[in-house]
């Protein structure tokens, strides 16, 4: 995966240079070195590796559908799709609002009729909102500078898991997340914008049986979140003076 770093970035630079250069951004106006009062837009999209290890130990465990069975091949990751709605209230702290989504399919084996042991396909759907804070400043690195940041994020999620064969699993949840990433501004409007984000987020997963197996058991959409994206900057505006009367 690491091989495949360079390629992934120039891919995710390529749709930012070019809208860059339509626009006749590149070469004209610099970026502002004083954060305050600037917007953004950041639409991101990456993988996320979520390990699910609480999980498979409670289902395979002693008190567990699948005690005794042979493990069905574990799922340890997923694709993620982020959008940012951000605004600096001053040039270090920038509030924002962030919509995600993801989805995942997992794997698990459980009894059979005639003692024979089935796996099932367990899809899972996890999207929300999230509100917070970053902290971010200016470093003189690149065409433009570079934007390095970390925050805190948490807000509501709608998260469900659907195992084969059995009824829609759905709750409302409240997902933490901590943040961590830069953006490299390639002109005075468009970045590429790096990010690593690791979440808090479980939700419910239905029982073959709940009179055999109790439970409760629950899967994770969280772990390590790592994505790249394209950013659109909105400069502040100049500051008018009050109209006399």
């Amino acid at each position: 995966m690491l091989r495949r770093l360079p390629l992934v970035f120039a891919l995710a630079a390529a749709p930012a240079l070019a809208l860059a250069q339509e626009s006749g951004d590149l070469g004209g106006d610099s970026a502002p070195t004083n954060l305050d009062g600037v917007g953004r837009i950041t639409l991101q999209a990456g993988y996320r590796l979520t390990s699910n290890g609480t999980l498979y130990d409670s289902w395979y465990g002693a008190k567990g559908p699948g005690s005794g069975l042979e493990r069905a091949p574990e799922s340890t990751g997923a694709p993620i799709g982020a959008a940012t709605f951000a605004y600096a209230m001053s040039d270090l702290v920038e509030v924002g609002i962030d919509l995600y989504g993801t989805a995942q399919n997992l794997r698990l084996s459980e009894p059979g009729p005639d003692g024979t042991t089935v796996s099932r396909e367990v899809s899972t759907v996890a999207y929300g909102v999230l509100i917070g804070l970053r902290f971010q400043g200016v470093l003189d690195i690149g065409p433009q500078g570079l934007v390095p940041f970390a925050g805190v994020l948490t807000g509501p999620a709608v998260i469900s898991s659907k195992r084969e064969g059995s009824a829609l699993q759905e709750k409302v949840s409240q997902a933490w997340v901590g943040s961590l990433g830069a953006t490299l501004r390639l002109s005075s409007k468009w970045g590429l914008t790096a990010e690593y984000r690791f979440m808090f987020l479980r939700g419910p997963l239905e029982s073959p049986d709940a009179a055999k197996w109790a439970g409760p058991f629950s899967f994770s959409n969280g772990g390590n979140w790592f994505a790249l994206g394209v950013t659109y900057t909105f400069p502040p505006d100049p500051s008018r003076p009050l109209t006399s009367f």
